[in-house]
């Protein structure tokens, strides 16, 4: 048996054996810890890696085709200041500061609607309809409109993020039931009062389940909004380039800062929805 085909050997019995000691862990007397909790992903992360490197050269898989792990996280660490950079102006600049625009800007236009019916039954339509445009359709346009430095990607965004933080926290607001209301008009509250003590705290799931959708939906259209015009910086450019340029280690390695901005950014909001709605039931153990 060739060098190759052992490491290929190597890589299904290392499947195998992640496979089994995962099982055990998941399955186990000890499955409900939190350090299990923890293991099980790591080592299954850890097991697709390592087959992916011993399968990459055991089979001399080319790496225009591509690249093993090794030398993904060589091309990383070589090529750590032009990823930071790109991560700043993408991440940064383009998806964070959309992101927060389009949040806000949503929320404001939920209590906007939340006091005018007609609006309501208006925009949650429209909002459907913008949801549902491809963001290779609208880019452009935006790129064409805030030209090539990040003010366009950061427009991209708000677009994407405003309506589906818009018809969450819409529906959120509507939640509370009509005894609710009643007591709190019972008590002499009047319309912020009732919105402050009892509808946006109840309504809070509901904004988090916008603002974790909106958290992908920012990064997403902060690398697709510069595959169609960027300075000469950028996860979206430097992958467009790359892959001109057939230095699939560099795509990858950009691929890894994206991975690592999203779920970070996905963590840290859904760390916030825990310490703001720790009474509400999903998070009672």
């Amino acid at each position: 048996m060739s060098g190759g085909m052992i490491l290929v050997v190597f890589a299904l019995i290392l499947w195998a054996a992640g496979w089994a000691l995962n099982a055990r862990l998941a399955h186990g007397p000890v499955s409900q810890t939190r350090a299990a909790q923890i293991a099980v992903p790591v080592i299954f992360g850890l097991t697709l890696i390592a087959m992916w490197e011993l399968i990459v050269r055991g089979l001399a898989v080319p790496g225009v085709i591509l690249p093993a792990p090794s030398a993904i996280a060589a091309t990383f660490v070589a090529q750590a200041g032009t990823l930071w950079e790109d991560f700043v102006q993408t991440f940064v600049k383009g998806a964070l500061s959309g992101f927060v625009i389009g949040c806000l800007a949503a929320f404001a236009f939920a209590i906007l609607a939340d006091r005018t019916e007609f609006l309501r039954r208006g925009i949650l339509p429209v909002g459907n309809f913008m949801a549902a445009l491809p963001i290779v359709g609208t880019a452009p346009i935006l790129v064409m409109w805030f030209g090539f430095d990040w003010h366009s990607k950061a427009a991209v965004v708000v677009v994407m993020v405003f309506f589906p933080m818009l018809v969450n926290t819409v529906a959120g607001l509507a939640d509370t039931s009509a005894m609710q209301r009643d007591l709190m008009r019972t008590y002499g509250a009047g319309y912020f009062q009732t919105l402050v003590k009892l509808r946006l705290p109840a309504a809070m799931p509901f904004i988090f389940n916008g603002l974790k959708i909106s958290t992908t939906l920012a990064l997403i259209g902060a690398i697709v909004a510069e595959f169609f015009g960027s300075p000469i910086r950028g996860v979206g450019f430097r992958i467009s380039t790359s892959v001109g340029q057939l230095a699939l280690d560099m795509v990858w390695a950009e691929i890894v800062v994206a991975a690592l901005a999203g779920t970070l950014f996905y963590g840290a909001v859904a760390a916030l929805e825990k310490r703001v709605t720790f009474w509400h039931p999903s998070h009672r153990h």
